[in-house]
């Protein structure tokens, strides 16, 4: 078990200033394109003595996407790829969560981008676990994990004139999170009081 099992167990939530849920493809065969996510909201429940109560999700709205340059970004959210009018958001939903090694884990769940869902395994590397300067509880985890786009309908491409094409297949998702803890005496005295 992880070193930060008893601080793992419970509510936490991703801080989207702190979070980067990106991805990163080839261009022209020579290049690589980075872009990110950036408009995250996400969850879990971690329970490292139960691991099958632990779960996780989180949704992108796919209109924030930020690859540095304003006509691919329109391109990205045009209907050639995410088309963001008919399909706003990109969401993961965890259906199985192990740890395999100390701090390091293997999500599994239903990847759903334009309305097709595929299952997908992601590892995952705890960074740590750090009270910050507010007093509240933070923990930073890492991971990647390569996709073939054409699975989730994402299939436009030009061929090159030598050999190969615009925007590889394959793409690489990223993910750097910091997620915070959520204070349940606070969220508990909340409900009294809304209920009182």
């Amino acid at each position: 078990m992880t070193d930060y099992g008893p601080a793992l167990s419970g509510d936490w939530e991703l801080d989207p200033a702190h979070t980067r849920i990106g991805f990163s493809a080839r261009h022209a065969m020579v290049t690589t394109v980075r872009g990110s996510f950036n408009d995250v909201v996400g969850r879990f429940h971690g329970d490292l003595e139960d691991m099958t109560r632990s779960h996780a999700e989180v949704t992108l709205q796919v209109a924030s996407i930020d690859t540095r340059n304003q006509q691919r970004d329109d391109h990205l959210r045009s209907p050639d790829f995410f088309d963001v009018e008919r399909f706003p958001e990109i969401r993961f939903v965890s259906t199985n969560i192990e740890e395999v090694e100390d701090n390091a884990f293997m999500v599994t769940g239903n990847l759903t981008i334009r309305d097709i869902t595929r299952p997908v395994t992601l590892p995952i590397e705890l960074i740590g676990v750090q009270t910050d300067p507010t007093g509240a509880l933070r923990a930073g985890f890492e991971g990647s994990r390569r996709i073939n786009r054409r699975d989730f309908g994402l299939q436009w491409n030009v061929p090159l004139d030598a050999g190969g094409v615009l925007v590889s297949e394959r793409i690489s998702l990223e993910f750097e999170i910091s997620a915070v803890k959520r204070d349940e005496g606070k969220d508990e005295g909340k409900d009294e009081g809304e209920q009182g």
